[in-house]
């Protein structure tokens, strides 16, 4: 929140001048730059607008929160008028989305977008947009979760007239969003009215909001509950039995005797950790235990809300990132799952974090300290960054300075790899993340491995699987860099050269271009073959056939690996990166490529010398056979 004051105070700063001066110093403060030109211009237009209706109401004692931050989000609310219902006397909210909008139309596929002439692409209807802000304050701010009636959601668009925006009304159905023009000033009027007292102020409203605990819902819980508990793939084996059950004991004790312990569960890829975390939310919202899962990857968040909350936007929202705790009070949640946990960070804030939000705390002290169990899950051998430090001495040290017991359940069994233990045991001794040399591999029945000698040979084969409807991608190391995303109608620029064979990286940014799926669903989206996928949008998950170039990053030299710094491209790596931090993360990277194929895997090395390695090792390559199998 930038600013509150009731609405008779920031009129009189709006006619001042004062009102944008002071939003503008608070905005570099909290965010460590100065807002744009057309966001300046909404509050110097649109605020007067909505004070002067208010003031014009008699509402003048109703208080104001403007640029109100949502709970555990990044988003604002443009207002949130808080005052006293004039006929239950209970706390009223009423949510406001300011738009200096003219004229609108729906978009001719979905009413829920609407196309207006300053913009070239569609955007969300106003409506929808408050009446989401609505949804997710109700099903997040404790002040509001037992009573969803006290809020009501109005997107006022005063420049606007009936004719030039009544198409988008076709949104319109509920409390939580309603839409009022400049030429419905009056009915604006009579709106705030019915649902703010003129005879009590709002402050005290206000404060009840503010202060308010942060956690989901009652009501989201139930939803979650169906929608992630009743899922037929959750079928949980041995120890992850045992780790499941492990944290709901814990919860059980933490809610007798006000304790409060840590749960870490370890295991390589394909262990189910991430199901073992699914299965956990889905019990705890049955059970109405308040609870949130977290990651500190975009595209496995991402992912993780459209498996999960496919059918039901609302449970989206319960899935965040490391970072969304720095100011969240501590132990607002019962349990925390912190899924990908190798990817906990050392601290939360970065160039873009507001000032007010730099605690100086580490990351994981904020990721134990918001809840009564905070529950790890991690694979120490997928740290691929530095400053990365999910493991599990750190988080028993952090635990342990804390007064705080802590539990590790290790995960034996995998599923990934085609459940091939003995795969996953050569691709370790194979980059020499265990003691050990590099070993040959020996064929099961459970995972296939063959060695390309081109990444013609390797692509050719890997479309031959996906004509047989298996799913496949290609990833390599980060050895070549990475261009910037074309416009729009503009093709994808081929970065990943090898010989005469160039394709790009997968993309890096949130839509689609020229065919290509956004970053987060590389993975998952058939359209992610053709890209070269790197580790960052490849860890976490798995598809049938996988395709892994090796880069002159990793090469074998006589009698062992050597690590070439200067072969990467990746811009995490800095020049006070030590070297054996450089030599661990790209091994690591190699592992989590390496294990990312249910079916099977193929490798490639652009170095002559490690491919012939790797042919001595693996003995299959791909061939015509192989091609047609």
């Amino acid at each position: 929140m930038l600013f509150r004051a009731s609405a008779r105070t920031v009129a009189v700063m709006a006619l001042d001048g004062s009102l944008q001066l002071h939003l503008t110093e608070q905005f570099v403060h909290m965010h460590g730059y100065r807002p744009g030109a057309s966001e300046m211009r909404s509050w110097e237009r649109s605020i007067p607008a909505l004070t002067a209706a208010l003031n014009d109401a008699g509402l003048g004692d109703v208080e104001i929160l403007l640029e109100y931050a949502l709970p555990l989000n990044s988003k604002r609310a443009d207002a949130v008028l808080a005052g006293t219902h004039p006929v239950t006397g209970e706390p009223s909210y009423v949510v406001v989305e300011l738009k200096q909008w003219s004229q609108a139309e729906p978009d001719e596929d979905d009413p829920a977008l609407c196309r207006i002439d300053a913009y070239a692409h569609a955007v969300l209807n106003p409506i929808d947009q408050v009446r989401r802000y609505c949804d997710y304050i109700v099903n997040f701010n404790g002040a509001v979760s037992e009573h969803p009636d006290r809020v009501n959601g109005v997107a006022f668009l005063h420049n606007a007239t009936e004719f030039g925006v009544a198409g988008l009304r076709a949104s319109e159905h509920d409390d939580y969003g309603q839409l009022f023009t400049g030429e419905q000033r009056g009915a604006f009027i009579d709106h705030l009215r019915a649902r703010l007292s003129d005879k009590h102020p709002g402050a005290g409203s206000a404060d009840e909001l503010l202060s308010a605990k942060t956690a989901p819902s009652k009501q989201l819980m139930a939803v979650a509950a169906q929608e992630v508990r009743e899922r037929e793939q959750f079928d949980l084996l041995d120890e992850q039995q045992v780790a499941y059950r492990l944290v709901l004991n814990a919860v059980r004790k933490a809610k007798r005797s006000d304790h409060k312990e840590v749960v870490v569960v370890t295991g390589g890829p394909g262990t189910g950790k991430s199901v073992i975390a699914l299965s956990l939310l889905g019990e705890l919202y049955r059970q109405g235990v308040p609870a949130l899962h977290a990651t500190g990857s975009q595209s496995f968040t991402k992912t993780m809300r459209k498996v999960a909350g496919t059918r039901k936007r609302e449970v989206q929202e319960l899935f965040k990132y490391f970072n969304s705790f720095m100011t969240t009070e501590r132990n607002s949640l019962d349990v925390l799952i912190c899924d990908e946990a190798h990817r906990i960070r050392q601290t939360s804030a970065n160039r873009f974090t507001p000032a007010d939000r730099r605690t100086g705390k580490r990351q994981i002290d904020e990721l134990i300290d918001v809840a009564r169990v905070p529950v790890f899950l991690l694979d120490e051998h997928q740290v691929v960054r530095p400053g990365e430090m999910g493991t599990v001495d750190e988080i028993k040290a952090a635990a342990a300075a804390k007064g705080l017991g802590c539990h590790v359940v290790p995960l034996e069994g995998q599923f990934r790899c085609g459940g091939s233990d003995a795969y996953l045991r050569w691709v370790v001794r194979l980059l020499g993340l265990v003691s050990g040399d590099p070993v040959v591999w020996e064929p099961d029945d459970r995972m296939q491995l063959l060695v390309a000698d081109s990444p013609q040979e390797m692509e050719a084969f890997l479309e031959a699987r996906r004509a047989r409807n298996y799913s496949a991608r290609m990833s390599a190391g980060y050895c070549w860099p990475w261009s910037r995303e074309p416009k729009p109608g503009d093709p994808l620029q081929p970065d990943v050269v090898v010989g005469e064979w160039a394709r790009p990286w997968n993309l890096r940014g949130e839509r689609s271009l020229a065919g290509a799926p956004p970053a987060a669903l590389w993975a998952t989206d058939p359209a992610g073959f053709g890209q070269v996928g790197c580790v960052y949008t490849a860890q976490g998950f798995e598809y049938d056939w996988s395709g892994v170039i090796i880069g002159p990053d990793l090469v074998w030299r006589s009698d062992r690996w050597v690590t070439d710094r200067t072969a990467s491209k990746d811009p995490v790596f800095k020049r006070s990166t030590p070297d054996a931090d450089v030599d661990r993360l790209i091994r690591n990277t190699y592992k989590v490529l390496l294990t990312r194929g249910m079916i099977g895997t193929v490798v490639y090395s652009t170095d002559p010398e490690t491919r012939q390695k790797l042919r001595d090792l693996v003995g299959s390559r791909v061939d015509r056979d192989h091609a047609m199998a």
